[in-house]
């Protein structure tokens, strides 16, 4: 498949710098099988620090998995590199935050959970622990639309085959 894309799109209200937080953070994905198109029922995570060899000794992968219809052993990497904070001004903006290295398992759905951080936009008041399924805590509040886009990303451009958004909620300081 190639180069998958996830982007996030952020109304952010006096933050900015919203960002996964280290080597142990969870990109929860639903995965699909690129050889038969079986979708996972139950949410995967990936992480950096995870690492599992490939058949034949091709190398590793950060999850390696045998779908459970066809039997055919896929793989998915972090293309850690890519992994980008959104700021205050990419504001309403669809951005890539990461790319993930597709050879079989292909994500289709993404779900952001805990792990996250920002800071103030003009403080600098770090908010550490930021939690996306929250709706709302403490009165801080920002929505959120994060987008899986399946695409083949290329020098400055994408080439979207398909796209799965949907609004969460995160934080905003008051």
């Amino acid at each position: 498949m190639g180069k998958i894309g996830l982007q996030l799109k952020a109304t952010l209200e006096n933050v900015t710098n919203l960002r996964p937080v280290g080597e142990d953070f969870r990109w929860y994905l639903k995965m699909k099988c690129g050889n038969c198109g079986e979708i996972s029922e139950k949410w995967q995570y990936l992480r950096l620090m995870d690492s599992a060899p490939l058949k034949g000794g091709r190398g590793s992968a950060t999850m390696v998995q045998k779908c459970k219809l066809c039997s055919r052993e896929n793989s998915i990497d972090i293309l850690r590199d890519t992994i980008k904070p959104y700021n205050a001004e990419d504001s309403e903006k669809f951005k890539t935050i990461v790319e993930f290295e597709c050879r079989g398992l292909e994500p289709v759905d993404f779900q952001p959970q805990a792990g996250f951080a920002a800071e103030g936009a003009e403080s600098g008041t770090p908010f550490n622990e930021i939690n996306l399924l929250e709706k709302m805590e403490a009165g801080r509040m920002v929505s959120v639309r994060p987008c899986l886009k399946a695409a083949v990303l290329q020098d400055s451009y994408v080439a979207t085959v398909w796209q799965y958004c949907r609004r969460k909620a995160i934080w905003k300081e008051s």
